[in-house]
């Protein structure tokens, strides 16, 4: 069995023009205390000082490896940094966020003390607090409700629920699955996968890494991480999962969250057969060949996959609320997706 103070833990980074942050996050990966660590960092043909900060902390430590590519972009990077890693346990990084010292030794013995669990995160702390919008507050508010294999594996469909710089995966298990190229957030992508194979993922209730906000992230202004994008990613992993057997399903909400996955089921020939909402003008009329009742006609619709889709947290909790009183249960007749 690994011990924890095996060279066990390969940190897999990827970086491209980075030079401003590069530094930092690399000597929070060198403060690392409690495991015994390799860092592969994968420079995807940078252009400013980033190729000198990497030589430079490789001369130093010979922990830390550098790899070159062309800029092929951050899946070929952390396909190629996966080649190279040596560890049993697989711990991403991004090049522009900050390590607590004893992240990596508490994501190493969670692993050690559950072999059920295929990978770990942790909460993570949003920083600097003058960038940090309301859209993240949400969003992180909302991560720290999930902790267990559980609870995670329940809200999947709604965002990702770990942050994919604090992932430490089994070595067997992300070369199982893998990074693929995608239209969509490659990190999502893969999650979706993780669950749809049956692995179990977890989070450790303490905020071990530091999440940097700053406009050029990557989850800030890259295409892949439009709405539509997300939206069409839930689409593939839903037509591949819940909705698999069946052409139809049942939709909750009519705004423009639930609109943006009604189109993208579409390309999968998956239509809903009725919308629940709550619009008085919308009731009793049809979308498409959709009927829209109202929440209390709920048990009388087809026992079809229902998805959940409004963007309003007081509205969730209502809607949780309502159907915890139903027969459907959640996470298997029923799901968040927004």
């Amino acid at each position: 069995m690994l011990a924890v103070n095996d060279r066990s833990v390969s940190i897999l980074l990827p970086v491209r023009n980075a030079a401003a942050t590069l530094a930092a996050a690399l000597a929070s990966i060198r403060a690392q205390v409690g495991v015994d660590w390799e860092c592969v960092c994968v420079d995807d043909g940078s252009t400013d000082a980033t190729p000198e900060i990497l030589q430079t902390f490789a001369l130093a430590d010979r922990r830390i490896r550098v790899v070159r590519q062309s800029a092929r972009g951050i899946v070929a990077a952390l396909q190629l940094g996966l080649d190279h890693c040596h560890g049993n346990l697989i711990a991403r990084m991004d090049a522009d966020d900050l390590m607590h010292p004893w992240r990596l030794a508490c994501q190493t013995r969670a692993l050690l003390a559950d072999p059920s669990l295929a990978g770990v995160g942790c909460r993570v702390q949003l920083f600097p607090e003058q960038r940090v919008g309301q859209g993240y507050r949400r969003y992180v508010a909302w991560l720290d409700r999930l902790l267990s294999p559980e609870d995670l594996a329940r809200e999947r469909f709604r965002e990702c629920p770990l942050v994919h710089p604090t992932w430490v995966l089994r070595r067997e298990v992300l070369l199982q699955c893998s990074y693929q190229e995608v239209p969509w957030p490659e990190d999502y992508d893969l999650i979706l996968r993780l669950f749809a194979s049956g692995h179990r993922l977890a989070c450790l209730p303490e905020r071990l890494h530091f999440w940097r906000m700053h406009p050029g992230r990557t989850s800030a202004s890259h295409p892949s991480y439009s709405q539509m994008q997300i939206a069409q990613c839930k689409a593939f992993h839903l037509a591949q999962g819940p909705l698999r057997y069946s052409r139809h399903y049942l939709l909750w909400g009519y705004g423009p969250t639930a609109r943006r996955l009604m189109r993208a089921l579409a390309c999968y020939k998956k239509e809903p057969i009725a919308i629940v909402d709550v619009h008085p003008r919308r009731l009793g009329a049809r979308i498409g060949r959709a009927l829209v009742v109202g929440p209390h006609h709920v048990d009388t619709l087809p026992r079809l996959p229902l998805l959940v889709s409004v963007a309003n947290d007081t509205a969730r909790d209502a809607i949780r609320m309502f159907l915890a009183h139903s027969s459907r249960v959640e996470g298997h007749d029923w799901f968040f997706t927004a």
